[in-house]
């Protein structure tokens, strides 16, 4: 993990990260000011960042969302006050309103950015200034720790670039926390392609099927939010295995970019999971990221002791070689 320390202090009403990344200054530099990249890493796992306006001058504004997995999308602003490329980055950070206008309702905070060059890259540390003991206490309590260090983790793969950060390295699996999992695999291929192959059912029904020797029975898709979904599959005659599927509602549809959804075992009262989907584009190859969300520990773990993994590796090698023809 990048980050290695965050702290609060009460008295001097700030909170630091630190996180040190194996990239030159100027590398880092440029994630943080490029709002393509920026929004790749600046939301956590669930909040993807989207910039609407992005501009770098003293005085000058940046304007973003973040869409959570049920379609809230809180909005902030950035008023840049301090700009000393590539080492030192101030903005005054503030929620807004659908019109751009400041939430007088939510604290303003003042956020600086450092970038300091060291023997194996770059240290970035973060510092925010807060107005008040009730404003430090109010973002705190909404998750502003947690948040900023999953945020900031997810740097290192746009640094690194997507083919270094995932290429061959097949279906990877991370463990988040208790609840959550982070699913990613690296397809050759343009990402309108792989979204197609998500979302078309006469595609889908070409590789998702899990392991050899199963079929995809059912593939009904409603693609709008609000929309609901079922899908089954069966085995072959003479493969092991009973039909099973999953049905489900879609939270958030982005295209090609995202999609969420809930996930059901159809016919059971297992509880649901959150599906969040999310494609990124570099060079040619897509990055597919799931971000799964599991009720709880028990029920994480019994569904990856199934061979969850292995068996979305076959389907993605399935998905690859779809793209390529």
């Amino acid at each position: 993990m990048p980050v290695t320390d965050v702290t609060t202090d009460p008295e001097a009403l700030t909170m630091t990260l630190v996180a040190d990344f194996a990239a030159p200054v100027e590398r880092v530099w440029t994630a943080f000011t490029d709002p393509s990249q920026l929004e790749l890493f600046w939301g956590p796992p669930g909040w993807p960042a989207t910039f609407t306006e992005f501009d770098l001058q003293i005085g000058g504004r940046a304007q973003y969302r973040m869409t959570g997995p049920n379609g809230d999308a809180p909005r902030a602003a950035w008023e840049f006050i301090g700009i000393d490329a590539p080492h030192r980055l101030e903005v005054i950070d503030s929620f807004v309103g659908e019109d751009g206008e400041v939430d007088p309702e939510m604290p303003s905070m003042r956020m600086i950015l450092t970038f300091d060059e060291t023997p194996s890259g770059t240290r970035v540390t973060n510092t925010t200034h807060f107005a008040s003991h009730e404003a430090l206490e109010q973002m705190v309590a909404m998750g502003m720790v947690e948040g900023s260090t999953m945020a900031m983790s997810q740097l290192d793969r746009v640094l690194e670039g997507l083919r270094a950060y995932a290429q061959g390295k097949g279906t990877q699996t991370e463990l988040l926390d208790d609840t959550h999992v982070s699913i990613t695999r690296l397809i050759e291929g343009p990402r309108d392609l792989v979204w197609r192959a998500h979302t078309e059912p006469e595609l889908m029904k070409q590789w998702l099927l899990g392991p050899d020797g199963w079929q995809m029975t059912v593939c009904e898709v409603d693609p709008r939010v609000g929309g609901r979904y079922r899908y089954a599959w069966a085995p072959d005659e003479g493969v092991e295995g009973a039909p099973f599927g999953f049905d489900g509602e879609t939270l958030v549809l982005e295209a090609p970019r995202r999609s969420v959804t809930t996930e059901h075992m159809t016919d059971t009262d297992f509880p649901s999971t959150l599906n969040d989907l999310s494609l990124s584009e570099e060079d040619g190859a897509t990055l597919i990221t799931v971000l799964i969300e599991y009720p709880d520990k028990d029920t994480r773990d019994m569904v990856l002791a199934t061979g969850m993994t292995d068996g979305m590796e076959t389907s993605y090698a399935r998905l690859e070689n779809l793209i390529a023809r």
